[in-house]
Parts: structure tokens; sequence; C-alpha cells
């Protein structure tokens, strides 16, 4: 791959990195153990432990974050894990086969770690 291709594909995941950050960032908070893990939360109004709609709702919030998280998170990572492998120069490589990823594969998907051929699922 050369450097133009390589330069356009660390773009694109990087504004992909600073949108899931962003995302990340609304539902929920950094480990402060574990700084590559998020926790969800809910948003900041307190809830009046006595009135069970309220508590509720906070509780239905909290269960929508996680299931949004769930998603978001794995998909932030696998981004930081192919501006990884841009930094060390296997990007672009399949990780089953050792040929090069199709371009337009890593244009629908930057992060894609397998060629089409080798994809699984």
């Amino acid at each position: 791959m050369n450097k133009k291709d390589l330069l356009h594909f660390k773009e694109k995941l990087e504004k992909e990195k600073v949108l899931l950050e962003e995302e990340l960032s609304t539902i929920s908070r950094i480990n402060p153990d574990n700084p590559n893990d998020h926790e969800a939360m809910t948003s900041d109004i307190d809830v009046d432990p006595a009135d069970e709609n309220e508590v509720a709702d906070k509780m239905e919030e909290l269960e929508e974050n996680k299931a949004i998280l769930k998603q978001l998170e794995p998909q932030l990572n696998e981004v930081k894990a192919a501006l990884r492998r841009i930094e060390d120069g296997t990007y672009g490589t399949c990780e089953i086969s050792g040929k090069p990823i199709e371009k337009d594969r890593l244009e629908a998907n930057p992060s894609a770690r397998t060629s089409i051929q080798n994809m699984k699922g």
C-alpha cells in the first residue's frame, strides 16, 4: 500500500475514532482502573429514590446505554488497532492469508483485518 493510501485510511480512521469517542462520552465514562474500558452511565439528573417511575426511567436509560456501549466500544477498539497497524506497517494485510486486503473493503471498513475471501461468518 502506498503512502497516499495509508494517509487516506489513517484520516478516515482518526475521524471515526473521534466520532466514536464523542458518542461514548455521552453514554459512558472511562473506567479509572482500565483506560481501554468504558462503563455505561446515565445523565446526571438527580433521581428521587422514592419515585418509582424516575428510578425505572434511569434503569431503562442505563440498560439502553449498556446496549449502545456493547456495540461502540468494540468498534472503537478495532479502529485503535487499525491505527496501530498503520504505525507498525502491517495495515492492509490480511491476518489470515498475509495477502493485501482489497482496497474497496478498506474503503467500506477501514478497520478490516481480513480480506473478503477470509471474512468470518
